[in-house]
């Protein structure tokens, strides 16, 4: 059997060539701790961190960094002289507790760390008022000392080597160096002898102000780097009336958190503590107000406030939802970037199940199309809309935690070229095969199943055998919630069957096969007299399911209830029991639906868009179009090189491929976390998908940040202790002692559950990620997720995870034998392998879910299992995701049961500590989370500086970085004064690192600046355009004043020729028309009345009218009565003037063109015509 390796070597490779990601280090390092005694002394402790893994060599590289790997620390402490009591002997008596406090005490370290650089630096070194504490016993006062201390000692600043001793300082340039100590006095003296050290200093250059706020940080010498601390902040003091106490008995100031958390609109302004709870309290002041979306820097932060319980969640059923700004920021940016770049954008979604991630993903497709696509109008557009109506109805279902459940993770790739949409395509990862044939108890099927009983008409029932059945009597469903909203279920049939014929799919063929799944689980196999099996209540059942796929019901039933075994070279048929022939039922079942979904998506994906250059796509491939032209077009750039001519021909040729592939922008709807009861196979790979997905973004945000600064010789004060999921993922994952690993090599031994659960405790007894669960059941296991703990039973693992439909049963469905073009189709390439060579059939399986190999067997077992085929298209994805720039959305459910408009603190909580929100703000807040290269930054921010003082060559591109941060320093005189973020960068040996206050201050001068440059161009073209026209305007408007009182005769249509003069009419002619007609020359017959209705669709609608206004009217505002955009307002009639319509405004009627209003989207009264 073939087995699935993680390819860590080439992921490696991949990362280590890829801009914005880190370079991997050997596995091995040695991580140095700073302690401090209850004196005041430091204790320095060394440790040897690996994070090698088992199964690779030593000198190999580690795919999941070099860390020590660290054990969850709940951050619910919020001040270091109240974490006195934490250090009593009730605390403190065992090992786990002794590391967890010191474990807490080094992020508390961090936390003051990021404090302090919010204070002013004459309070630097001033201690807090802190709460006074009256301890019980000798032991609580001591301990709470020596963490007053401890947290004292940790925010002092480090004495850095002298100049030399950093390997970065003779290829690296100095920044700003601003630091301060007690007083700005010494601030001052202390820049002066730094000057002398290599300060970059220059007599032409602007000099900072004189009263600017100076940092609080010493640099290291030979890593350039500066810090603006705001001297606004100000230190909480129980005497303040506008600070607040907390539940946990912290001061935090009241304009925080009280006063202005709902108008914060990024969490790493908030001021005082970074602590859970006031991340908590600002997600909840902005919930109340309605504000579900939340920065934190770039990572976007959105609580789902479950307003639309009954939505659909497609393109259609979202498009009268509110378009969030947030959201719209995050389209532009991606599709700025892909634009200017030519790079791949994905904007990756993540969080729990029912967090609100496919109803955003929606909302940013929504916004995407009208950015970059031409908006909903577009054929493109209306294609997609009915692609996902389509499957969400066949890929959603109701689990215990959320009624619009996505059981198919969406990954939506949308090929953008010149900033326009051209091709969509979209990649699906189905997993949930179990529920088609055994919901969970409480849980229910596939929604199609519910929609097509309560939408089929009479006759269609009859056509389909389903005359009398109903969601109780169809085994597949009742199994489940029986439960059904008719109506609605029928409306989204409805919907559902028009978007099947836009996709241009048979409907009949799809339900037929529908209705046989159906009609498949009341079809039960008892034992009988002789060696067949029987059919329990006759075999009408199954003959109506033949009768549905176009088989014989003998065909079928052999199909079911016999198998072939290939026994040394001789072909035996054995007749099953009825145990494996129910099974069998089970996986033609599943196979059945899983390959219609599948033909759906190919056929989604196979309409060629304008621009397009391929055919037919298969959803079952998850390779990139942008990554095989990467490929390409490095291949094709190291061809040729010799001379400038080769050189510059394949720069354009290079050009080229990247134009034809250009960067798609890609949204990611995976899975979400979940913990149902019981946990089978498919939920341990879904939350293995989850765990992929967490790790992707811990290595993006956290690790990237913090070996880029060390690689660099950056010294940052901020050390972000995040909690590391890769022993999670080694546990399930790794190549030879995971979970999926074993199960496996189980089932290719033909093991049991019980022989499993035993190898899999004997090889991780030591894991801590593993546990037994309290109930000692020898067919379940415990696994601690970075989310919660999760129970799996192990009962159906290996039946599952075999995932095979056997040949006898594939064979019955070939063209010879069956009638029914769709289900020969669904198992077109088994067949094509099966009746490539005799005898048919031979003893082969097949898998029951489509896979994208081109091998069928190996043997005579497929080459693949679930597992392997899962992993393996997960790891695609990774692939593609890390040849992409990440844009972050972390989704948040607001509370457990789906309440509208319910927060929930213990449910919010819980999700901010998985998602590792905290420690997101800390580094966005204190750290350097961004990067550029120095030409970037000089390419992008040089218009902040003089045109004439940039050197504006390559040799020089490090001092125009330094002239432009003066220039930066000078310009952020008046806005630190209204900030409480701290500003702060550092130039390293290739890079420049910006924290998140820095690059927000820094776009908005650049859009400023680019602002003021704009309206002057505008306003000089403006006025030399008009000075032009002038003496034209001027003749014009003085022969108009001369001829006001005669009227001026009326200009001939354009393009139309004067008649000729033997072409008239004499004036006998003329008066005898008139006559003839009733007409009268000198009374020319009036206009005729304007019509007292307008027509919509197949509707007359009188007057009034409500209708929105699309702009304001009149545009320029010079009129007196001013119409708003979006103001609703009443059209009483028609106007006389052509193209008006006459609208009652503050009792004044108004002439206003109809172009500048729309009906409202609310139904009014109209007659059909």
């Amino acid at each position: 059997m073939a087995r699935w390796q993680v390819r860590r070597g080439t992921m490696q490779a991949e990362l280590r060539g890829f801009p914005g990601h880190s370079v991997w280090h050997k596995a091995t390092t040695t991580t140095t701790t700073t302690t401090t005694k209850s004196n005041g002394s430091k204790l320095n402790t060394t440790s040897n961190s690996s994070g090698v893994h088992p199964s690779q060599t030593n000198g190999s590289y580690s795919h999941f960094g070099t860390f020590p790997r660290r054990r969850p620390v709940h951050k619910d402490f919020l001040a270091g002289t109240l974490i006195g009591p934490l250090l009593s002997q009730d605390h403190a008596c065992g090992t786990s507790e002794a590391a967890q406090l010191e474990q807490r005490l080094r992020s508390l370290g961090c936390e003051l760390v990021t404090l302090r650089s919010r204070l002013p630096p004459s309070l630097h070194h001033s201690a807090p008022a802190a709460p006074q504490h009256t301890p019980t016993n000798n032991t609580n006062a001591t301990s709470s000392t020596t963490t007053t201390a401890a947290a004292t000692a940790t925010t002092a600043t480090t004495t850095a080597p002298a100049n030399g001793n950093n390997p970065s300082s003779h290829n690296t340039p100095s920044s700003i160096n601003t630091n301060s100590t007690a007083s700005t006095n010494n601030s001052t003296t202390n820049n002066n002898k730094n000057s002398s050290h290599g300060t970059y200093s220059n007599s032409n250059s602007p000099q900072l102000p004189p009263n600017y706020p100076l940092g609080s940080r010493t640099p290291t010498p030979g890593s350039s780097d500066a810090q603006i601390t705001p001297n606004n902040s100000t230190l909480a003091d129980p005497h303040n009336a506008s600070q607040s106490f907390l539940a946990d008995g912290v001061v935090v100031r009241g304009g925080g958190m009280a006063g202005g958390a709902q108008e914060l609109e990024d969490l790493i302004h908030l001021a005082g503590p970074l602590t859970e709870d006031a991340v908590l309290k600002t997600l909840h002041a902005r919930f109340c107000q309605g504000h579900y979306f939340t920065n934190v820097g770039p990572i976007l932060l959105s609580v789902n406030p479950y307003h639309e319980l009954g939505n659909a969640l497609t393109l259609t059923s979202t498009r009268a939802a509110p378009q969030s700004p947030h959201l719209l920021r995050v389209v532009h940016e991606a599709v700025r970037q892909q634009s200017e770049t030519g790079y791949p954008q994905a904007i990756i979604l993540s969080g729990a199940s029912g967090s609100g991630k496919t109803y955003t993903s929606m909302l940013l497709l929504r916004q995407l199309f009208d950015v970059a696509g031409g908006g909903p109008e577009t054929d493109a557009f209306k294609h997609l809309a009915a692609a996902f109506t389509v499957l969400r109805s066949l890929g959603s279902a109701k689990t215990g935690s959320n009624s619009e459940s996505s059981r198919i993770g969406h990954f939506i790739e949308v090929q953008v070229t010149d900033g326009a949409l051209y091709r969509t395509k979209i990649h699906c990862y189905f997993l949930d095969q179990t529920r088609v044939v055994r919901p969970l108890p409480d849980e229910k099927n596939y929604h199609i199943f519910y929609q097509m009983l309560a939408g089929l008409t009479q006759d269609e029932r009859a056509k389909l055998h389903l005359e009398g059945h109903n969601v109780r009597t169809l085994r597949y469903l009742s199994e489940g919630d029986v439960r059904q909203d008719e109506a609605e279920d029928a409306r989204r049939f409805e919907s559902w069957k028009a978007c099947l014929g836009v996709l241009g799919i048979p409907f009949l063929d799809v339900v037929r096969v529908l209705a046989a799944v159906l009609l498949l689980g009341n079809v039960t196999f008892i034992e009988g007299q002789g060696l067949e099996v029987d059919i329990q209540g006759g075999s009408h059942e199954l003959k109506s399911v033949a009768a549905l796929l176009g088989v014989s019901s003998a065909s079928l039933y052999r199909g079911l209830t016999t198998r072939t075994h290939n026994v040394r070279g001789q072909l035996v048929k054995s007749m099953c029991d009825a145990n494996m022939s129910n099974m069998t039922r089970d996986a033609l079942a599943k196979a059945l639906y899983c390959r219609t979904v599948a033909t759906i998506v190919r056929r989604a994906n196979s309409l060629k868009r304008l621009g397009s250059t391929s055919g037919t796509l298969s959803s079952d491939s998850n390779e990139s179009v942008h990554h095989q032209a990467e490929v390409a077009s490095q291949h094709a750039s190291t061809v040729g090189t010799a001379g400038s001519k080769a050189s510059k021909s394949m720069s354009v040729l290079n050009n080229a491929v990247k134009h034809a592939t250009d960067g798609f922008i890609g949204i990611l709807d995976m899975f979400g976390f979940e913990d149902p009861k019981p946990s089978h196979l498919e939920h341990l790979c879904i939350n293995l998908c989850a765990e992929t997905m967490q790790h992707f973004y811990n290595t993006h945000i956290f690790k990237s940040s913090i070996e880029s600064c060390r690689e660099e010789g950056i010294t940052c004060e901020v050390e972000v202790d995040y909690v590391d999921n890769v022993p999670c993922i080694d546990l399930i994952s790794s190549l030879r002692t995971g979970l999926l690993s074993m199960l496996d090599v189980e089932g290719s031994v033909r093991g049991t559950p019980e022989s499993y659960i035993q190898k899999v405790k004997v090889q991780h007894k030591g894991n801590a990620r593993l546990y037994e669960p309290k109930a000692n059941h020898s067919r379940s296991f415990g696994i601690h997720h970075f989310a919660s703990r999760v129970v799996y039973d192990a009962s159906d693992f290996l039946d599952t995870n075999r995932d095979i439909i056997s040949d006898d049963l594939v064979c019955a469905f070939h063209k010879q034998s069956c009638n029914f073009g769709f289900a020969t189709h669904l198992f077109g390439s088994e067949l094509k392998a099966l009746f490539s060579q005799e005898p048919v059939p031979r003893g082969v399986s097949f898998r029951i879910s489509p896979t994208s190999h081109t091998d069928l067997q190996n043997g005579d077992e497929p080459v693949s299992t679930l597992t392997q085929d899962f992993h393996t298209r997960l790891d695609n994805l990774l692939r593609t995701l890390v040849h992409a720039k990440p844009h972050f959305i972390r989704c948040i459910r607001s509370n457990g049961s789906e309440k509208t408009n319910v927060f929930d603190r213990a449910t919010v909580i819980k999700q901010i500590r998985a998602l590792q929100v905290l420690e997101t703000v800390n580094l966005m807040a204190g750290g350097y989370p961004h990067r550029m290269r120095f030409k970037t930054f000089n390419m992008r921010y040089r218009l902040l500086a003089p045109f004439k003082k940039l050197r504006r060559i390559e040799d020089k591109t490090v001092d125009d970085c330094k002239l432009i941060l003066e220039y930066f320093v000078r310009s952020l005189e008046d806005i630190s004064k209204s900030s409480t973020v701290a500003i702060q960068w550092a130039l390293g040996k290739r890079h420049i690192f910006l924290s998140e206050g820095a690059r927000q201050q820094l776009e908005m001068l650049r859009i400023e600046t680019r602002h003021r440059a704009a309206t002057l161009i505008q306003a000089v073209w403006r006025g030399w355009h008009f000075r032009r026209r002038w003496p034209t305007l001027k003749r014009n408007l003085e022969l108009r004043a001369r001829s006001r009182t005669v009227r001026p005769r009326p200009q001939p249509i354009a393009g139309t020729p004067p008649p000729d003069v033997m072409d008239r009419c004499d004036q006998k002619t003329i008066q005898q028309t008139c006559s003839l007609f009733g007409l009268d020359l000198e009374r020319p017959p009036p206009v005729p009345p304007s019509r007292s209705y307008t027509i919509t669709g197949n509707h007359k609608m009188g007057y009034p009218q409500t209708r929105l206004m699309k702009m304001n009217f009149p545009e320029d505002g010079g009129g007196e009565t001013v119409l708003m955009k979006g103001e609703s307002v009443v059209v009483i009639g028609a106007s006389p003037r052509r193209g008006h319509l006459l609208v009652d405004h503050q009792g004044h009627s108004v002439h206003v063109p109809f172009q500048y209003m729309e009906l409202k989207p609310s139904a009014q009264p109209g007659v059909n015509i």
